[in-house]
């Protein structure tokens, strides 16, 4: 009996200890003073609403998933190539003799073709127009364009002979409202988070 008075006291001190804590319920966030009065701001992510996807057929359907999965592949690639292509334009831009400016342009694609080279060769001719596509969606300029600036106007129209031979276009600009539109809207779901 003494031993179970004892048991049951150091348990009665050691569960009032844990009653005595609470967990705080204070909120820590940003304020606005308006007309002298403070009030709490709070800044919440965009939330986007798209219009229900009805399909006409299963085949449709298969279409648009497959196009889904080619984007998602492709995507990081284009983020990256816009990301690199930022970087580049602000160190050309304190670049001064033609020479240095080549001799740069070599180191990258010499680095570009060790990092990526094999990851991009494997990409089907659909996932590289896609990755074309988006490329022009982050840099605002065509992948025509990209390569004139960078390899020179003869490379850029050799490539562009070379790719309307398999029925491409490297003038083609995004067109995010029309042709591009299904691509458009799954980028704008990566971007939400959603895919």
């Amino acid at each position: 009996m003494r031993k179970l008075l004892i048991i049951s006291f150091l348990l009665s001190l050691v569960l009032t200890g844990f009653g005595q804590s609470q967990p705080s319920r204070e909120v820590v966030t940003r304020s606005a003073i308006h007309n002298g009065d403070t009030i709490p701001l709070i800044v919440l992510k965009p939330t986007y609403v798209w219009e229900k996807r009805t399909w006409k057929s299963r085949r449709q359907q298969k279409k648009y998933e497959k196009l889904k999965k080619k984007v998602v592949k492709v995507y990081p690639y284009a983020k990256l190539a816009g990301k690199k292509l930022r970087e580049y334009a602000s160190i050309l831009d304190t670049v001064q003799s033609e020479r240095q400016k080549k001799k740069f342009y070599k180191q990258i694609e010499e680095e570009l073709k060790e990092e990526y080279g094999a990851d991009l060769k494997k990409l089907t001719m659909s996932e590289g127009r896609i990755l074309i596509k988006l490329i022009d969606r982050e840099t605002g300029d065509t992948s025509y364009e990209l390569v004139e600036d960078l390899r020179g106007q003869f490379t850029a129209f050799f490539w562009q002979s070379f790719a309307r031979l398999f029925g491409h276009n490297l003038k083609t600009n995004y067109d995010p409202d029309g042709a591009d539109r299904e691509i458009e809207f799954i980028v704008q779901q990566i971007e939400a988070g959603y895919i």
